[in-house]
């Protein structure tokens, strides 16, 4: 997956982080690190924080554009067979200033795996797709930009967990 160039002409600045969003959900998706680094300033920050009980409490932070996309790329789990992850995002809060900008949003992960086919085929009836979307994580994201040139770049971008959230240990 290639991060597209969020250009500043031809639609609101607003449209604009809306686009960088969406492309921060796909890179996710796609465990694709180039195109999360793509998205971030050299010494952009993301902080991830379990706020469920009431309380932020920091679980972990990555500083700079390389080691985000290195992160997604090696600390989220691969999908499994017929699995995929879809993060959605949605109630956007954009407030822009001049050559900075906020957006606010609420978050949902879900995890599709597909069924696989039975041997014999699929058995009368059956119709649709077959498989399980479930809900994983929820939370909201909150994030800050600047306009560099013709495009906005992630300068930090806080993710706050409704669940508690375990990393892979190595």
């Amino acid at each position: 997956m290639n991060a597209p160039q969020h250009v500043v002409h031809g639609t609101s600045p607003e449209r604009q982080i809306d686009e960088v969003v969406a492309a921060y959900v796909r890179a996710a998706d796609h465990r694709d690190g180039r195109a999360m680094a793509a998205l971030f300033t050299d010494e952009a920050v993301v902080e991830i924080y379990y706020t469920g009980d009431g309380e932020p409490r920091l679980l972990g932070s990555v500083r700079g554009a390389a080691a985000i996309g290195q992160a997604v790329a090696g600390m989220m789990a691969p999908h499994p067979p017929r699995g995929w992850s879809h993060h959605t995002t949605f109630d956007h809060i954009v407030r822009v200033e001049g050559d900075t900008a906020t957006v606010d949003v609420q978050f949902l992960v879900y995890n599709v795996v597909g069924a696989a086919e039975p041997e014999g085929g699929w058995p009368p009836g059956a119709s649709g797709a077959q498989g399980t979307i479930t809900p994983i994580e929820s939370g909201y994201n909150r994030t800050r930009l600047r306009r560099s040139g013709d495009r906005w770049l992630i300068t930090e971008h806080v993710i706050s967990h409704d669940l508690p959230y375990a990393f892979p240990q190595g």
